[in-house]
């Protein structure tokens, strides 16, 4: 078995092998620091594009652009509005699949228009245990995972974000906003607004990791168990029942199974 110099010597000696790439930038924990590998590796030769829709908050946008800014990395947005694709505002429970496959595709196309050879994505090993019909989509356009090549895990790349100081090393983790809903309800700008708010405002109060599950008129908060005690005091929930309610949500209630990711693919 690999150990973590080992796992991360093999990350830079992939990226480096593959010339130039256009790496897929969330500004997430995954992304960043697959960005960050990729241009001490290849410079210039390593370069970010971010997919701009309603389905990504505008603050990770600022933050992708400052964190390439900071960096000297070349930026490029693109927008790719998923709700224009034929059947995703359906959400069906290939939704992701759809979504990654027009992105990927424009990516792709990118990249050539740029003289990169090869496009790269965040996913790591805790990917393969989930439904993520996503990556049937990189598979097909031949998308490379550079960080599921080295074997390296959610935690082994929050460790190397740390001896990397990477701001994001204890970020939340993050999916786009589409995400937050059952399969089969239909997705839209309005709805999406709603759970960005609500989510928004959870991080503003000090929540950690949190997602807002969007059930009609029920809003279903996933927290991690260690900040229950928080968002059950008597100012806070006031708070948060008052403002889930001008958001738009009649009934607002806590998932007493605490944050996990991928919750919505319990009923499949």
């Amino acid at each position: 078995m690999k150990n973590l110099q080992e796992k991360y010597n093999l990350l830079q000696d992939y990226l480096k092998s593959l010339g130039s790439v256009a790496v897929a930038f969330s500004s997430g924990v995954d992304s960043t620091f697959l960005l960050k590998v990729a241009h001490d590796v290849l410079g210039d030769n390593a370069v970010a594009v971010t997919a701009r829709s309603c389905s990504f908050p505008e603050r990770e946008l600022k933050e992708a652009e400052a964190f390439t800014a900071a960096n000297g990395i070349k930026h490029l947005i693109v927008d790719s509005e998923e709700l224009d694709i034929d059947g995703f505002s359906q959400n069906p429970v290939n939704r992701c699949y759809l979504c990654k496959h027009e992105l990927f595709s424009k990516m792709q196309g990118i990249a050539e228009e740029n003289g990169i050879k090869e496009v790269v994505e965040g996913s790591n090993m805790d990917d393969n245990g989930d439904y993520r019909p996503g990556l049937t989509a990189v598979q097909e356009l031949g998308v490379k995972s550079p960080l599921r090549y080295a074997e390296l895990s959610k935690d082994e790349i929050r460790q190397l974000s740390k001896e990397l100081d990477l701001p994001t090393w204890e970020k939340q983790s993050f999916a786009c906003l589409s995400s937050r809903f059952p399969y089969g309800e239909t997705i839209s700008p309005e709805k999406l607004k709603m759970v960005d708010e609500a989510e928004q405002l959870l991080l503003d109060l000090g929540f950690r990791q949190v997602r807002v599950r969007h059930h009609g008129t029920l809003a279903r908060i996933e927290i991690t168990e260690d900040q229950f005690g928080k968002i059950l005091d008597g100012e806070i929930r006031n708070q948060i029942n008052q403002r889930f309610k001008e958001i738009g949500f009649t009934y607002i209630s806590l998932d007493l199974g605490g944050y996990r990711t991928g919750s919505m693919n319990e009923t499949l």
